[in-house]
């Protein structure tokens, strides 16, 4: 089908009013509407970055898992991630999916960000050419991306009602730039945020046709973030073209009603619907209804059952796999089809193993890739894995030789669970993880050393969800488990085991009024444990029958992320034995506006501080390295709040001060995806920041531990010593609900420079295996205004082995007559060299760079005269500089 203004045209002229009206809200939570009188199928949607969940929360439902996007920024590799933009592609056509909503294109504006992991840096420059690299790869095969969350949607608190007041220029030049790249990249779909901005909500806020539409020509669709739509007609006489979800909301058929009565131009709703039916025609939708979808089979958070899958075949899904090499870790785990159980009980979770009438269990897992796409697959994310971790300080540790140790302690809660991801919508169900301690314990698994480990202190945070090794379905007696869906008298309308105690999507059926998740615990510690449910509404915990906690929980909030995927958890205590299983029975009564998410939580007692220090330190002393493993929580990096220290908390920080006291040869491994403070990083042999690296983590890590890759990461962020020392702090805002972007353009290491502040670590700094010698800097002598300009560095590899360099170019103008950064980046090469060899690094310098938003004019200039051209390794390392003339274009 082609996409001719004529050929649009003609199908728009086949709709009435009404129906191009109605095309503008979904269908579903996931789903766009049909409309068969132009052969109009549904376009089904998918969160994003770091993978592709499809339309249901199934753990049974996998999906690879990539690095967090802040790790993908790290990697300064754009080749790199429009491959792995590919691998979401190939993912998403599995799942049936036709648009991903991603990439998150807000900035690191705060360190306390709560979704740091989600955004991609601090830098309008790095984001706008990294998010347009995963457009481009992802595009690059049938899907749609999506930039999002379109503008200044830069922190979560309030985010849903938060008015951002940020001058014309600095939302010109900082905030609107990376959307900027995003348009020019192609992107097909921009998302409209939930905030406000200069007191307009972005739904309805004149920024989505000027300068989106009208001067960077975006032709695409306009769709609003879940839930962001509050009002009919002034959102769409914005230039909002689509109000996700439905089928309810503000538009459908009272847009129509709009329309027919003249409130709402005829012509413009005509141009949304004409955007859509571009859209579908660019993504092959207009065929019918049998173009490539199946009939619906899964389940999304509003209830209905969308398809979960979609055939494919292999030889199309391996076209947006690039990668040659295969993965020597084995097949990919696949998912089990879990059976039900019989209907009609009003008794609670059965205490034996005898099963009812098996019924079928909804959804079905996902489409298996073949051995070879799914091997393809984690090859791929490993090497993103070792790209992106940033090698912030060595002493002399790493590498480590496998052939010279005999033992390895390996230390930390974190490094047996790996945290792989962030919290809140984004989140996918991997079909297998590796953590850093499997990993560790594979590369060691054919040689003489020991792999030691140790958990040492529990890490600060709630407690977590049943996870299958700690409980098994009381009916079945298999791991997980056991989901019922009650009616008003407690009689069982369906139910099935499931993998874990986190049950964001329920399934629902005819009469559903209660959720109840029951799971028999094995405790394999004594004492008093911490068990709670987590959700909303009417909530109880029983232990063996005993009630542990009742009562009415209603939402505080209605933030979706809140409500659908991160609700809070209620607590209780009981005392629990080894050897003596313990039916553990959460139930929550369903009602409007609550969600339907469950979660049964539990934890054991915590070990004793003291103790747990002691242990890690003797197996440090007792070992030729340690590798120490720290990180945040789930409830620490999450969408829907943002953080209020970057502490890891005592525990965490004790646990390393007590390796490193007794080990040199300690490797410190962080485990986060934004900013945390590092008091002991002066006694670290070395630090080595993991990111959420996704579920090849372990696998990657440990090919950067003993050398078999070089870790590539750059920062993408500056991180502070300590969060009083951040220029910008401010999450909250005041009582009239602004946050006032009161720094103007010196967000990041512009505002660290501008104050005379300087930070734990540089925006742009990581280490390699090698060392770098910066030797010479050629910059034109004069360039015109509004033209590119090429520099070129020279660097020599001063070390021992063969390396890659981000070779980073900042601009100056020290004379300027207007409010300018220190410097900013300006653009970036990257460069390989053996030892002893010279390199050339040529950084194109977009125009871009050295021009400013005249807030007088309301047009872009630039200034003439003498500029700085500084090039080095990060914002704080710039050992060359020179000038460069920029004069009038021919004409001025």
């Amino acid at each position: 089908m082609g996409t001719s203004d004529e050929e649009i045209d003609r199908l728009l002229g086949k709709l009435t009013p009404r129906a191009r009206a109605l095309l503008l809200t979904g269908a579903t939570t996931w789903r766009t509407k049909a409309e068969p009188a132009v052969s109009l199928r549904e376009l089904v949607m998918s969160d994003g970055p770091a993978g592709v969940r499809g339309e249901a929360w199934d753990e049974r439902i996998t999906s690879v898992l990539l690095p967090s996007a802040s790790a993908l920024a790290a990697t300064w590799d754009e080749a790199l991630v429009e491959r792995l933009g590919g691998l979401l592609a190939a993912e998403a056509r599995r799942k049936g999916v036709d648009v991903l909503l991603a990439p998150t294109l807000n900035l690191h504006r705060s360190p306390l960000g709560g979704r740091h992991f989600e955004c991609l840096s601090e830098d309008p420059e790095l984001t706008g050419r990294i998010g347009a690299a995963l457009i481009r790869g992802v595009q690059a095969h049938g899907v749609a991306a999506t930039a999002k969350h379109y503008v200044a949607n830069d922190s979560e608190t309030d985010r849903l009602t938060v008015d951002v007041r940020v001058g014309e220029r600095a939302l010109r030049e900082v905030y609107l730039a990376p959307f900027e790249a995003a348009v020019a990249a192609g992107v097909r779909l921009v998302m409209a945020g939930y905030n406000a901005v200069n007191g307009t909500t972005m739904t309805a806020s004149a920024l989505l046709t000027d300068p989106l539409k009208s001067e960077w020509g975006f032709d695409g669709v306009v769709v609003s973030d879940w839930g962001a739509v509050r009002g009919t007609v002034d959102t769409a006489r914005a230039g909002l073209d689509l109000a996700m979800p439905g089928p309810e909301g503000p538009w459908g058929e009272a847009l129509a009603r709009a329309v027919a009565d003249g409130d709402v131009p005829g012509a413009t709703v005509d141009d949304k619907a004409r955007r859509l039916l571009r859209l579908a025609a660019r993504l092959d939708a207009l065929d019918g209804p049998d173009s490539h979808r199946p009939p619906p089979t899964g389940e999304s958070r509003g209830g209905e059952r969308p398809a979960a899958v979609r055939a494919s075949s292999a030889a199309r899904r391996d076209t947006c796999l690039p990668v040659s090499v295969d993965d020597p870790h084995g097949a990919e785990h696949l998912s089990e089809r879990v059976p039900s159980s019989s209907r009609g009980s009003s008794r609670p979770v059965p205490t034996d193993n005898t099963r009812g009438t098996e019924r079928p269990s909804a959804p079905a897992p996902s489409p298996t890739r073949d051995d070879r796409t799914g091997a393809r697959a984690r090859t791929l994310a490993r090497r993103a894995v070792a790209a992106g971790a940033v090698l912030l300080a060595n002493r002399d540790v790493l590498p480590l030789d496998p052939e010279r140790l005999a033992t390895v302690a390996v230390i930390g809660a974190h490094a047996a669970r790996t945290r792989t991801q962030g919290g809140g919508s984004a989140g996918v169900f991997p079909g297998e993880e590796v953590s850093v301690l499997d990993g560790i314990r594979a590369e060691l698994r054919d040689r003489a050393a020991r792999v030691v480990h140790v958990p040492g202190p529990r890490p600060d945070g709630p407690a977590p969800p049943l996870a299958p090794d700690d409980c098994t379905d009381p009916r079945s007696g298999l791991p997980g488990v056991l989901l019922r869906m009650l009616d008003a008298e407690g009689r069982e309308l369906y139910a099935e085991r499931r993998l874990g105690g986190r049950l964001l999507e329920p399934r629902l059926v005819p009469g559903a009024h209660t959720v109840e998740i029951g799971a028999r615990l094995r405790p394999r510690t004594a004492g008093r444990w911490t068990l709670g449910v987590a959700g909303f509404g009417r909530m109880s915990l029983t232990l063996d029958g005993r009630t542990l906690l009742a009562g009415d929980f209603p939402p505080r909030t209605d933030d979706p992320a809140v409500v659908h995927v991160n609700p809070p958890a209620q607590y209780a205590t009981a005392d629990l034995a080894v050897g003596r299983d313990a039916l553990l029975v959460a139930r929550r009564e369903m009602a409007p506006g609550t969600g339907r998410a469950t979660v049964l939580v539990a934890a054991p007692p915590a070990p004793d501080v003291a103790a747990a220090l002691s242990e890690a330190a003797r197996a440090a002393a007792g070992a030729d390295a340690a590798i120490v493993v720290v990180g945040t929580t789930e409830h620490g990096e999450s969408e829907g709040h943002d953080r209020t220290d970057l502490a890891l908390g005592a525990t965490q920080d004790a646990l390393v001060r007590a390796v490193t006291a007794v080990n040199p040869r300690t490797v410190a491994v962080v485990n986060s995806g934004g900013p945390v403070e590092l008091p002991w990083r002066e006694r670290a042999g070395a630090v080595l920041l993991a990111w959420f690296p996704g579920q090849e983590g372990g696998a990657g890590l440990a090919d950067v531990i003993f050398g078999r890759a070089e870790p590539g990461g750059r920062l993408p962020t500056t991180w502070p010593a300590a969060l009083a020392d951040a220029p910008v702090t401010r999450t909250r805002p005041d009582r009239a609900g602004r946050l006032d972007y009161d720094e103007g353009l010196h967000v990041g290491h512009r505002g660290w420079l501008r104050h005379h502040r300087t930070p734990a670590y540089w925006f742009g700094h990581g280490l390699g295996y090698t060392t770098w010698s910066y030797d010479e800097l050629t910059v034109p002598t004069a360039a015109r205004a509004g033209d590119d300009l090429t520099v070129r560095v020279r660097v020599r590899n001063t070390g021992v082995r063969e390396g890659r360099e981000v070779v980073q170019v900042y601009l100056a103008r020290p004379a300027s007559a207007l409010d300018r950064p220190v410097r900013w980046l300006a653009g970036y090469a990257a460069v390989r060299a053996r030892p002893g060899e010279t390199a050339t690094a040529t950084v194109r310098v977009p125009a871009r760079a050295l021009r400013h938003w005249s807030v007088a004019e309301h047009a872009w200039r630039t200034e003439t005269g003498t500029w700085r051209v500084l090039a080095g390794r990060s914002a704080g390392d710039v050992p060359l500089a020179a000038n460069l003339e920029v004069v009038p274009a021919p004409g001025e």
